[in-house]
C-alpha cells in the first residue's frame, strides 16, 4: 500500500478479514496507525463508551478483546471491497448481519479513521 491508496483493495480486504477469522487481534491492528480512531455503536456495549468511539490501538485492542470474549465464534465472510479517493468501505457478513466498515486511509495506506456500520 502506498500514497493514501492500497495498491490492492481486495487484498487488504481479505487480509482483514483473514486475520479477524483467526482472531487475531494483532493481525487486524496492523491495518491501522498507532493513533486512528475507530467508531462503533458496539463500543458502547463492549467498552462502555457512550460516545461510540475510541482513539489509539491500546483502547481499540482491549475492546476489540472484549468483543471476541463476548462473541468465541464471530466470522466474517467477504461480500465486496469498494475503493475512493484514499478511503476503502469492506462490505461483510458477520454476527450482525450484512456489515460495511469505511476506513480513511494514511499516507502509509494504513487506515487513520475507521467507522462499522451495521443493520437497523
Amino acid at each position: 500500500m502506498t500514497a493514501s491508496h492500497p495498491t490492492d483493495p481486495q487484498a487488504f480486504a481479505r487480509s482483514w478479514i483473514d486475520a479477524w477469522n483467526r482472531h487475531d487481534v494483532d493481525a487486524v491492528l496492523a491495518h491501522f496507525t498507532e493513533d486512528f480512531e475507530f467508531a462503533s455503536p458496539l463500543v458502547r456495549d463492549f467498552a462502555g463508551e457512550p460516545s461510540g468511539r475510541l482513539r489509539g490501538r491500546a483502547a481499540v485492542r482491549a475492546y476489540w478483546l472484549a468483543g471476541l470474549a463476548k462473541l468465541p465464534d464471530l466470522h466474517f465472510e467477504l461480500v465486496d471491497v469498494l475503493a475512493g479517493v484514499d478511503s476503502l468501505a469492506i462490505v461483510y457478513r458477520g454476527h450482525r448481519g450484512l456489515t460495511v466498515e469505511v476506513l480513511q486511509l494514511g499516507p502509509d495506506g494504513r487506515a487513520v479513521r475507521g467507522q462499522a456500520l451495521y443493520p437497523t
